[in-house]
């Protein structure tokens, strides 16, 4: 069974949707941080973050609506898979509350988030946009976009991003604990 056109075009403006209101939300959040006396850090690589991201959005539109690829026919399955990665974004930012945000901030003094997925995974946020960076291009047929921005994306965050975030911690917050520091992706169960 093949993804049907419209459902690819619908899921595509839902997942622009939902990245639009987490925008919004993220805004929100920022006003409050900076109330609290927080500081951003980072700012300039982000630029970088909104550019890959824009980037996997068009090349999905481009190559998996335009470029006459077709999905695997058990596309339901990476399909479902980003339903259950959307439960765990969720999550995400019911755990951060107030403090989730698209941009590093630190609120001098404060210890950085450990509810959630958080006392599990040092960057489950991270996780959530790789998986869906590998399951939206398998709904899509986008297979390109599937090679080319998982890669990207694992890279940046891997090089850049996530370095930046931890040493934020560490100038203005307080070093993550060790268990923590030493899972970055991968889940660990100690207590």
């Amino acid at each position: 069974m093949i993804m049907p056109v419209r459902g690819s075009w619908l899921l595509w403006i839902l997942v622009i949707v939902q990245r639009l209101y987490e925008l919004r939300i993220a805004q929100k959040n920022a006003r409050w941080i900076r109330e609290q006396g927080g500081v951003e850090y980072g700012g300039k690589h982000y630029p970088w973050l909104v550019l890959i991201h824009g980037c996997f959005f068009l090349s999905l539109l481009l190559e998996g609506r335009w470029g006459r690829t077709e999905p695997v026919s058990w596309w339901w399955v990476p399909f479902l898979l980003f339903l259950g990665v959307q439960g765990l974004r969720i999550w995400v930012m019911r755990s951060l509350g107030k403090y989730w945000n698209t941009r590093i901030y630190v609120i001098p003094g404060r210890k950085p988030q450990n509810r959630g997925p958080y006392r599990y995974i040092r960057h489950p946020n991270y996780v959530v946009v790789l998986l869906e960076f590998v399951l939206l291009p398998l709904c899509f047929g986008a297979y390109g976009t599937l090679i080319v921005f998982p890669l990207v994306n694992f890279l940046f965050l891997y090089l850049i991003r996530i370095p930046a975030e931890e040493k934020a911690w560490q100038m203005y917050g307080e070093d993550p604990d060790e268990i923590m520091k030493k899972h970055r992706f991968f889940p660990s169960f100690q207590k």
